[in-house]
């Protein structure tokens, strides 16, 4: 039977090798790490007293891949839909709140649906987005005023983990469009119910190994030999995996490490930074909206996540915030909370700070035209996977699991 070396354990590789495991392969998942699922894991936290995520994930209605692949390994019920569906938001400058509620096509005018104070110029003015350039930023595609403050702004930053005046328009059309015209299912919110291991990572695990695939943690792949044309050999660990004529290797790691594995390799290098942060609180939290999220305009902290006696703070496209002591983020992002939950912003409750420094590369115009095809390797037997590679989306779990299924179709047709 062929061999399928699958090197990366994140949810690209975790895809493919759910994939790949119903076909014609013995599939082998090496993961540097002791624990499966890249960034997107979860881990109990002695501090907070809780099981918390790494990060937090907001899944759409859109993402067909991700809720498909859940379907497969059986753990759609792991996601908590938001009825009815509806983004909340808080204005903290004015304490303004509303509701983002897609519909049908004309809901942007519709009183209860819509932003704010948009007009219906306001949205007119917008279409511009739609016929950027590849070399064109969000800022430069759209007018400034309340809309892009109130929708485009935020939902850019969240999205693309990169500022406006710095993301590439055409990749962010790529989420707005569902948005917009998709309708209120595909504009649906989903948020793990436990965590995100209990719903992405561990059942894809099992499902792997009891359809007769590995999922080897610790084993960080060294080096890789090969010919101009193909990989002969893999070092993982202390071991060397000599590949016969019909195995097959997916390379599933992030940018940085491909760039040293495959040094002639083109791809994104610039990075953006996303701070975590988990509050325990010792009160059942009641979110604006009375949803288990709520977006926030004109604070340090951009999204709001309830869940256990939890508020989890994400902020994205934070280069800047992730530079400062672990004590002054704590300080500032629950002056927020507090603010939010009407809570005293002296006293911090238990909590842990999370700094992905290299979250995603930056998704600016430059670094998305360097994005690699999954054979840009030029070698036979060996593709890749990844959120950062030509996915046509946004450095989203969408985009990585419709990476690894790329991946595996890629060598199912040689």
């Amino acid at each position: 039977m062929r061999t399928l070396h699958i090197i990366g354990g994140g949810l690209s590789g975790l895809s493919a090798a759910v994939g790949a495991v119903d076909q014609d392969w013995r599939t082998i998942v090496h993961e540097a790490a002791a624990q499966a699922g890249g960034r997107c894991r979860s881990f109990h936290d002695e501090v907070v007293g809780r099981t918390i995520d790494n990060g937090n994930h907001l899944l759409l209605g859109a993402n067909r891949a991700t809720l498909g692949f859940l379907d497969t390994i059986r753990a759609r019920d792991q996601l908590l839909a938001v009825e009815p569906a509806r983004i909340p938001f808080l204005d903290l400058n004015n304490g303004r709140q509303w509701s983002l509620c897609p519909g049908p096509p004309w809901w942007p005018l519709m009183a209860k649906r819509g932003i704010p104070d948009a007009t219906i110029g306001n949205y007119l003015k917008s279409a511009q987005l739609f016929f950027a350039g590849p070399d064109a930023t969000v800022s430069e595609s759209l007018p400034d005023g309340v809309l892009f403050d109130r929708f485009w702004s935020p939902l850019t930053t969240a999205a693309l983990n990169t500022d406006p005046k710095d993301a590439s328009a055409r990749l962010f059309t790529a989420i707005v469009t569902p948005i917009l015209f998709g309708g209120a299912q595909a504009s649906r919110p989903y948020i793990a119910r436990e965590s995100l291991s209990q719903t992405f990572v561990d059942p894809a695990v099992a499902y792997v190994e009891a359809n007769g695939g590995s999922v080897r943690l610790g084993r960080r792949l060294r080096r890789i030999d090969a010919t101009i044309e193909r990989v002969e050999m893999l070092q993982i660990g202390d071991d060397e995996e000599t590949l016969e004529a019909g195995d097959r290797v997916i390379l599933a790691v992030p940018p940085q490490a491909a760039a040293q594995l495959l040094p002639n390799l083109t791809l994104p290098l610039s990075s953006s930074a996303i701070v975590n942060a988990h509050f325990r609180l010792d009160q059942p939290v009641m979110l604006p909206g009375d949803a288990p999220l709520v977006g926030l305009i004109g604070g340090t902290a951009q999204w709001l996540f309830a869940r256990d006696g939890v508020v989890a703070v994400t902020v994205s496209a934070a280069d800047q915030l992730a530079s400062n002591p672990i004590i002054e983020i704590a300080e500032k992002l629950w002056n927020d909370v507090a603010q939010v939950l009407a809570l005293d912003g002296a006293a911090i409750p238990p909590h842990r700070i999370i700094k992905e420094q290299r979250a995603t590369f930056a998704q600016t115009p430059v670094e998305v035209a360097r994005r690699p095809a999954p054979g840009a390797a030029n070698l036979e037997n060996l593709v890749l996977a990844g959120d950062w590679t030509a996915t046509g989306l946004p450095a989203t779990i969408e985009g990585s699991i419709r990476s690894g299924i790329t991946a595996v179709a890629a060598l199912s047709s040689q």
